[in-house]
């Protein structure tokens, strides 16, 4: 009998933080798209969130352009088709790499970062003294992150496409040999701009999702822990839930809409 109430109370308990989560959804774009609009904060979010992650994702964007041009050449040449590596490279990185290598890096950089700072000002009660003074906490904290992470993931992802296409060039062009006219006149022929809204449009999503348990975890700090162990706690589990949420839907996203 304790066995079967212990798992009425989790399932209870998972069901329960399950609503919770996608209520805040409901609150945080709510408040994301009805004004008044925190213009400055807004900015300031895209600063940190676009802006600072955008050394990190050219970098792990070269080097992933490379990878699958040093993969793929090896490959396609065994069957005599290193013609279409301009191709391969391009919609590897626009449909798939780009926008989920990018999220990822943006929830392990900004991502954690925003749980901490949330849950830290959650501890502290700063947010009970944000609502203490009229203030809406998700209008001033929460909106900002959505709106911010909306924007800036597209942004990253057409960096990381720019600059993969291009280390998949270098090692092509410059290391195998292959023309240049081939590299590019190829993505020409066979890579079209549906493939590159693709990504973008997954990249979106994601920013939405980073944000949304980011900002999630660290105003609900209190429910993992006090203290410094409730706040890191609550970034570690940030950043798997966001990274998890991000495969799940890149591959419904791909199954179904594309």
């Amino acid at each position: 009998m304790d066995f079967v109430r212990y798992i009425g109370g989790e399932s209870i308990g998972i069901l329960s933080r399950i609503g919770r989560l996608f209520t805040f959804l409901v609150y945080a774009i709510y408040f994301s798209i009805t004004p008044p609009f925190k213009i400055d904060r807004i900015l300031r979010q895209i600063r940190f969130i676009g802006a600072q992650s955008t050394l990190v994702v050219l970098l792990i964007g070269t080097f992933t352009g490379m990878v699958i041009s040093l993969q793929g050449y090896h490959t396609l040449s065994r069957l005599g088709s290193e013609a279409f590596l301009g191709p391969m490279v391009a919609l590897s990185i626009m449909k798939e790499m780009a926008p989920v290598l990018t999220g990822l890096m943006v929830t392990a950089r900004a991502g954690s970062a925003l749980t901490a700072e949330i849950g830290i000002m959650r501890i502290t009660n700063q947010i009970d003294a944000i609502e203490m003074m009229g203030l809406n906490p998700f209008r001033y904290l929460i909106a900002p992150n959505m709106i911010a992470g909306f924007i800036s993931l597209p942004l990253l992802t057409g960096m990381f496409d720019a600059i993969g296409i291009l280390g998949g060039y270098l090692v092509g062009v410059k290391i195998f040999g292959l023309e240049y006219a081939t590299f590019f006149g190829e993505i020409n022929t066979y890579v079209w701009v549906e493939h590159l809204m693709e990504g973008i449009y997954k990249s979106m999503s994601f920013g939405i999702i980073i944000s949304w348990v980011s900002c999630y975890m660290g105003y609900y700090t209190g429910s993992s822990g006090f203290g410094a162990e409730g706040v890191s706690k609550s970034t570690t589990s940030a950043v798997v839930l966001a990274a998890i949420m991000i495969l799940i839907w890149d591959y419904f996203m791909t199954a179904f809409l594309f």
